[in-house]
């Protein structure tokens, strides 16, 4: 997921705010760069190359569990599928308290999962970026961000 976040950013111009990597979901905050973009151009950007290893991988260590990631048609037809069906929940921010709630929504996964402790402790995350100003595994774009509301001498 981190490479195809990096292939995303690389394809499409936007700023990366915030991320967590969760062993069945992802979580990202992102602000297009340019006044048209394609969100469905980004999410499959990011989808796509992450689906074809987990299926190829599915298929060489686990090809029993590729009848729980087969879907099925009406029409009969078949094919595999590594990401939940939907949109997901995919929403516009405008506000920076918004914003900035989001982030630490992003941020408390890990924790609120029991999966560490403190936000900064899980490594697939942002929030070390924004605790120590790590740049592991990802460069978040903080200096586009609006001034935190909640907090004196944000940014």
């Amino acid at each position: 997921m981190i490479d195809a976040i990096e292939l995303a950013r690389k394809r499409h111009t936007f700023d990366l705010w915030a991320y967590v990597v969760m062993p069945e979901h992802v979580h990202l905050l992102i602000r297009p760069t340019e006044a048209e973009y394609s969100i469905s151009g980004i999410l499959t950007t990011l989808k796509q190359p992450v689906s074809k290893r987990a299926i190829l991988h599915v298929r060489r260590e686990a090809p029993q569990f590729l009848e729980r990631m087969t879907n099925r048609q009406p029409n009969g037809r078949t094919s595999i599928h590594f990401w939940q069906r939907g949109g997901g929940y995919d929403r516009n921010l405008w506000s920076p308290r918004h914003i900035w709630d989001t982030i630490d929504y992003i941020h408390a996964n890990p924790p609120r999962r029991e999966l560490c402790q403190r936000p900064k402790q899980w490594q697939w995350s942002s929030a070390a970026a924004y605790e120590r100003g790590s740049a592991d595994p990802l460069r978040v774009d903080t200096d586009s961000l609006p001034d935190d509301p909640r907090r004196k001498g944000s940014w």
